[in-house]
């Protein structure tokens, strides 16, 4: 029998660490949104629910003390029934926890911050030839409310984390989504004044949506149009910075609109609650490069017609993968020269400036 407290203290202390190192990378609003997760998670509160100001502000300087004093340290292995093991070997470390009921996730997320979880394991089926891993109660998280995410070939939807990025989606709506966001909840048989009813049937919403989660990860895995080994290097090479942004928006993008992706999916099944989501949340740099959903979805909620959904999906896919090509374009000539400066000066000039964008990109996250 493994040590489950053990193991838990391990990864937090390891959670804890990156979120000290890379607290600052985020924007103050962005930061106050995480810290906001995070304390509901460490205190088991529902999404909805806010303590008083006064314990939560208590809170987060006692978080801020801790991040002080581990800012310099290195994230440590993590030690199972007396063997360590690097605390990114997730083959090696699942490979005891998964049959005790348990899930560990490890990896990089934007700016490159290490992230690390530890969940329970609910539910474990194949979709599409991939394993999916439906995921309980998290014993161990950072800052990061991740939905869902692929690790080794495997796709993990984390229902914790899912309740909490759906509502936080839901809570700090713009203006510009909410009348898609309103479809979405009548579709669901609920309106927005009736927040009751709607913590009521949250969870079931929520399980209701992951569906669409599992096809955004199996749309990321299977994309063939970006190639995969210079997304990566430039993910390495251009750590927060707007072509990080612009690299990981096209990805995105890319999963959801090719023939496995979410909006495939979508379209498919027919799910209106599962587009009108979609489009009350697409926001920022994802926006820019697909706007065709944006305006489909509009005639979309008079209509109810499909064709005008998988013709915005189409538009959205080719204009994706005309900018992968760019940027792989840009990125082996670069590199070639060995010049990774020229390389961002020219996707800022080629790509996002033609959208208004730039330089003075701002990447709230």
């Amino acid at each position: 029998m493994v040590q489950l407290d053990s193991i838990a203290r391990q990864v937090f202390h390891n959670c804890t660490i990156s979120d000290a190192r890379y607290a600052g990378y985020y924007s103050i609003c962005g930061l106050a949104l995480r810290l906001r997760d995070l304390y509901k998670w460490e205190k088991g509160l529902d999404p909805w629910v806010e303590d008083e100001s006064s314990l939560v502000l208590e809170w987060i300087g006692k978080k801020e003390e801790e991040w002080e004093s581990l800012v310099e340290n290195n994230l440590t292995e993590i030690t199972i029934l007396g063997r360590s093991y690097d605390p990114f070997d997730t083959n090696g470390i699942n490979e005891i926890l998964e049959p005790e009921g348990l899930l560990y996730g490890a990896g990089y997320v934007y700016s490159l911050k290490p992230s690390f979880f530890l969940a329970r394991l609910d539910e474990k089926r194949r979709i599409n030839g991939f394993p999916v891993y439906y995921l309980g109660r998290e014993l161990a998280r950072d800052l990061l409310t991740v939905a869902a995410l692929s690790q080794d070939d495997r796709i993990l939807i984390r229902k914790e984390s899912a309740k909490l990025f759906l509502w936080d989606k839901i809570f700090f709506i713009k203006r510009s989504g909410r009348g898609a966001l309103r479809f979405a909840l009548e579709n669901y048989g609920l309106s927005m004044q009736d927040t009751e009813a709607l913590h009521s049937a949250f969870a079931q919403i929520s399980d209701a949506e992951t569906e669409s989660y599992v096809y955004h990860e199996l749309g990321e895995i299977k994309d063939r149009d970006f190639d995969r080994d210079v997304w990566r290097d430039m993910i390495a090479s251009f750590p927060h910075t707007p072509v990080e942004l612009l690299v990981r928006s096209v990805k995105d993008i890319l999963a959801d609109t090719n023939e496995y992706g979410k909006l495939r999916y979508i379209t498919r099944e027919k799910k209106s609650a599962s587009l009108a989501f979609f489009a009350a949340f697409l926001d920022g740099l994802r926006k820019e490069l697909f706007p065709e959903i944006t305006e489909a979805f509009k005639a979309f909620m008079h209509e109810r017609d499909w064709r005008l959904i998988e013709t915005a999906v189409d538009a959205g896919y080719e204009r994706a993968k005309s900018y992968a090509e760019n940027i792989c374009r840009i990125y082996q000539a670069g590199k070639k020269n060995n010049d990774m400066q020229w390389v961002a000066s020219e996707i800022e000039k080629q790509l996002l400036e033609p959208l208004g964008i730039g330089k003075a990109i701002n990447a709230t996250r």
